[in-house]
């Protein structure tokens, strides 16, 4: 992105604080004509002190003019101190409240992205968070330095040339040479850095998302003696991070230099022109100190350039990668205007097949359907497609071809959020907010009161657990054990209270205590709903009024338990595998021996 880019794209947020940008504005034309005060006070001075000694009057007879000259420094130094202190109490002010929209802004935008936006590699939880916070701090920076930096170092060297213009015209134009070549070397150092930046970028984000999959791997990690490995990888892009950023300080201190030399050539000639003017009696002795003061204006700004157009360049790549996310429209979350009312919760399937974003195909031309009322269970071997039907179902992705019916209409024609009220989900592994219990199980009803929130944790036989914890309800949620936080979200599916539920292997982390106890709480939740059931333990299906066996995407029967089972075919197979697994026939030897 490109300066005016930002500037276009930065506008509506700016917009709103038009008075802080107009107070910036102001603050700027008065400084920029405080600046000027030093070179024409000075020359006022020499000239007058030269004037003073050809007539012989020495400084106890120059009273007065010492201390005009002490009021008028003085003065404009409490102009100046005043000026800077609005202007950076107005940057300030106006950085802080951009940079809270920005993040806002970001925020309420990735909640309308769908799934799959999260589920690619590039959109990784690190690599959004490093777009997201170095973005807004970038380019709240980049605001900041135009209205706090930049335009009053503009006004200021801007108003010393035209003073030096309307001294003299020849010294004006040394100035005006001089400053294009400044530019120019400081175009063709952002040119250089440019790929560079976007490189330290791209490794920034890369080391932050690392940082993350460490600390959520740990266990792994540790499990497996992994640390000098992790370390290794980590210590390569950290070097590669390094390389990037000395090339980036070798680049910066080579201009520096050339930029330097620039400026003392704009003073040396300054200074030989005013002196020959002098010789030649065209100026005052006071006019060289006036000139080099205001050169001194005129270069001291484009001085500060570098570092303020280093930082612009940087706000304007990580800018990229922050309006990447917000101009993601392709990501939006597909709705509908169909308006829930009385949903049955019959589902049809017709043709239906999906191939994720990296290219995989998970499901070939599946034809199902889910009768409204009944429990319907999904069975496969892993990978055979069958918590991917559970994302269409629910709307986190869209078919790649085909269509699915809820209750007769495309369920892309209905709205998403109110869809989604009425569905119940449990994954296998359910988020556990940073919060209380209660917060957590609240979660499935934001208006519970407190009765029906004990009620539902009942339900999920987990209040008695609860109410042994030292703070109860208040008790941090993510302490609690995996299968403490796996009743959890199976309370907050009973806080909801549904009429459609999809669960994915709902007691896979519990005891068999526990187990039967979610079994019996879910079969009475399960009455005139519709229920969609994943689960590699036998008794969670085997009663299940229909079954689709799946087999690498597609589906290679269909029955109850009783009719697949007399087939001998996949259905079969797995059942007859989780039985020898479970180890049934020891199990039944010890049932018949009581």
């Amino acid at each position: 992105m490109n300066f005016w880019q930002i500037i276009v794209r930065l506008w509506p947020f700016v917009r709103p604080h038009h008075i802080l940008v107009t107070a910036s504005l102001f603050l700027t034309l008065i400084g920029a004509v405080a600046a000027q005060v030093n070179p024409i006070v000075l020359r006022y001075t020499v000239d007058t002190v030269d004037s003073l000694l050809s007539q012989g009057i020495h400084a106890q007879e120059a009273t007065r003019l010492l201390v005009f000259i002490s009021a008028v420094l003085f003065g404009k130094e409490l102009v100046n101190i005043l000026v800077k202190y609005g202007q950076s109490m107005v940057g300030e002010n106006l950085r802080i409240q951009l940079s809270s929209a920005l993040s806002q802004f970001a925020i309420e935008r990735i909640l309308t992205y769908r799934y799959a936006f999260f589920a690619g590699d590039e959109n990784a939880t690190g690599k959004l968070q490093t777009r997201i916070d170095r973005g807004a701090e970038s380019l709240t920076m980049f605001v900041k330095n135009i209205f706090v930096d930049l335009l009053p170092l503009f006004a200021n060297a801007i108003l010393a040339l035209v003073l030096m213009f309307t001294a003299n015209f020849y010294v004006g134009l040394v100035a005006s040479i001089i400053t294009p070549v400044y530019f120019l070397l400081s175009w063709r150092q952002a040119g250089l850095l440019k790929g560079v930046r976007r490189g330290l970028r791209s490794l920034r984000e890369e080391k932050t998302n690392g940082l993350f999959n460490i600390i959520e791997s740990i266990i792994v990690i540790k499990s497996f003696v992994r640390e000098e490995y992790e370390r290794d990888k980590q210590y390569r892009l950290q070097q590669n991070l390094i390389d990037a950023q000395l090339k980036q300080r070798k680049t910066n201190y080579l201009f520096d230099a050339l930029k330097t030399f620039i400026e003392q050539v704009g003073v040396v000639l300054i200074i030989i022109l005013t002196a020959y003017f002098v010789l030649e009696e065209q100026m005052t002795i006071g006019a060289i100190m006036f000139h080099i003061m205001l050169f001194n204006n005129v270069s001291a700004p484009i001085r500060q350039l570098h570092r303020i157009y280093d930082q612009m360049n940087e706000a304007m790549t990580y800018a990229e990668g922050f309006f990447e996310i917000l101009d993601a429209d392709d990501a939006i979350e597909e709705t509908g205007e169909l308006v829930v009312e009385g949903l049955k919760g019959e589902f049809e399937l017709r043709e239906v097949s999906f191939i994720y974003p990296n290219g995989t195909q998970a499901l070939w031309n599946v034809n199902m359907t889910i009768p409204a009322g009944s429990t319907v269970a999904f069975v496969g071997l892993s990978g055979a497609g069958k918590s991917t039907l559970l994302n269409l179902l629910c709307k986190f992705y869209q078919p790649t071809s085909g269509q699915i019916l809820l209750d007769g209409k495309d369920l892309s024609a209905y709205d998403t959020h109110l869809l989604r009220r009425k569905i119940g989900l449990v994954l296998q592994k359910n988020h556990i907010f940073r919060g209380s219990i209660e917060e957590n199980i609240r979660y499935g009803y934001m208006r519970a009161t407190k009765e029906e929130v004990i009620a539902a944790t009942k339900k999920a036989y987990l209040h008695e657990q609860v109410e042994r914890l030292p703070n109860g309800y208040e008790s941090e949620a993510q302490s609690l054990s995996g299968g403490q936080q796996q009743r959890i979200a199976i309370a907050r599916l009973f806080l909801k209270d549904p009429p459609v539920i999809f669960l994915d292997e709902p007691t896979a982390s519990l005891d068999a205590i526990a187990t039967e106890q979610i079994k019996n709480s879910l079969d009475a939740i399960k009455e005139n709903r519709t229920v969609v059931v994943i689960s590699h333990s036998i008794s969670q299906i085997i009663d299940s009024d229909l079954i689709y066996v799946l087999k690498e995407g597609r589906v290679v029967e269909i029955g109850t338990h009783a009719e697949l089972y007399d087939r001998k075919g996949t259905y079969t197979e797995i059942f007859n595998a989780s039985a020898r697994s479970l180890n049934l026939d020891k199990i039944a030897q010890t049932l018949d021996a009581d």
